[in-house]
């Protein structure tokens, strides 16, 4: 078995020069699968921006905190369908070329987007109500799951070397892109609709906004050129993916994932989607304030995107990501406990910011490390399935296990589940080999 097969610490092969991909077209490609990846996750996140409004109409019974729990539930099980999503466009893409997969999965999640738009809520259909929401995130979960990884392969693919950690880095600029828009259209709502008319029909608006994107993108993401590395190993007749080639050829490739996701989405989901309902729940803050606040450190995170990209271009994606996880471990708990306490909107500003800016220095390369660790006939599916797995087991559950810590009345322990992990992620990342130098992408 080669080196190229088991990821082995050794060089990787030369770059390959491909013709035909002019700055024009990298830029193109770039441009073509963040605009995809910004719909995809502005609808991701629309359901959670706007859990405040709706979640009173798909579960009546209750206070806020049980509405949000059941709600967070179905958030959960979301993110259980990634793996599937995950493990069958990662084959595709693998098999069928990442621009396919990209069109398949914006497919699906525009048809989640319209069915949450028109589902009726549980004063007109019961508790058909609530089947029917999972029903439509499950389908966005199937459809974010197989995202991901074609998102993420296609993009590092086809950055090219000298600037790729700059470029991949794009794939977390168009995520948080897409939750700033949800929350602007949510800030917009808020703003010209009468606060009745928006909890009662308003928040179905950014669904049928969803949809409409997700129609745009499907077009554009149809004429994206293929990458070389797909097209290199078609070439090559390289042997075609399968699930167990996987996990019995790179089982420390998945391994080395699964941890650095656990740890990392768990962090993400705790620091943006959650944070606005901690910022109501325990700090105090009304749902206008919480949502500026949370806005604006978003828009500092995706600004820091490309410069802890670049920055890893420059010292190396390990170095960013070890300090991530190190700084994460360090500030979560003090940081949290001290939003609880009720802070000044300044203050909690300057509090979730310092939480995301640290969180950037992974974020940034997250897709990009994970692609470079795998051989091209093989990067979707090995990109796509840990991650998905760690993600629905830990990211998808952050908000679900932080309303079940603040219900039985031990809310601090949700910041040291969150430190743990964080310092479970440092000690992967310290050990991670310099992928800067030994990226199995070849082409550039």
């Amino acid at each position: 078995m080669t080196a190229t097969e088991t990821g082995a610490d050794s060089q990787a092969p030369a770059a390959l020069t491909t013709a035909g991909l002019t700055p024009l077209q990298r830029a193109k490609a770039i441009v073509g699968g963040s605009a995809g990846n910004l719909v995809e996750w502005y609808d991701w996140f629309a359901y959670s921006s706007f859990a405040l409004y709706f979640a009173p109409h798909f579960f009546p019974e209750g206070d806020t905190t049980a509405q949000l729990l059941q709600t967070a539930a179905i958030f959960a099980v979301g993110f259980f369908a990634r793996p599937l999503g995950a493990w069958l466009m990662g084959l595709y893409a693998d098999w069928k070329g990442r621009r396919a997969a990209l069109a398949v999965s914006v497919g699906m999640m525009c048809a989640g987007a319209f069915a949450i738009a028109i589902l009726p809520d549980a004063r007109q259909i019961g508790a058909l109500a609530p089947v029917g929401l999972l029903a439509a995130r499950i389908l966005q979960g199937l459809s974010v799951g197989g995202e991901y990884g074609a998102s993420a392969t296609y993009m590092s693919e086809m950055a090219g070397r000298a600037r790729r950690g700059f470029w991949a880095s794009f794939q977390y600029v168009t995520l948080i892109a897409g939750q700033l828009l949800a929350l602007g259209v949510l800030v917009l709502l808020q703003n010209v609709m009468d606060p009745a008319v928006l909890e009662d029909w308003g928040w179905r608006i950014p669904f049928v906004i969803g949809g409409l994107l997700a129609v745009v993108v499907f077009w554009i993401r149809a004429g994206m050129d293929e990458s070389p590395s797909y097209e290199a190993a078609k070439a090559e007749g390289a042997e075609r993916a399968r699930t167990m080639m996987l996990f019995a050829r790179f089982p420390r490739e998945s391994a080395i994932i699964f941890v650095l996701t656990a740890a990392g989405s768990l962090a993400f989901y705790a620091y943006t989607t959650y944070m606005q309902k901690f910022l109501v729940n325990t700090a105090g803050f009304d749902k206008s304030a919480a949502t500026a606040v949370t806005a604006v450190a978003l828009v500092v995170y995706m600004g820091c995107q490309p410069l802890f990209g670049w920055l890893s271009d420059k010292l190396g994606r390990k170095t960013t990501i070890a300090f991530a996880f190190a700084g994460g471990a360090l500030a979560t708990y003090p940081v949290m406990s001290a939003l609880a306490g009720g802070p000044s909107q300044g203050e909690a500003l300057a509090l979730v910011t310092l939480l995301l800016v640290v969180l950037s220095g992974y974020t940034a390369v997250s897709g990009l490390v994970k692609a470079e660790l795998f051989p091209a006939h093989v990067r979707a599916l090995g990109v796509a399935l840990p991650y998905a797995l760690a993600n629905a087991l830990f990211g998808g559950t952050a908000e679900y296990v932080a309303l079940w810590f603040k219900d039985v009345g031990a809310e601090s322990g949700f910041y040291v589940y969150v430190s743990g992990m964080m310092a479970a992620g440092f000690l992967v990342a310290v050990r991670l080999r310099n992928t800067n130098v030994h990226s199995l992408i070849r082409e550039d």
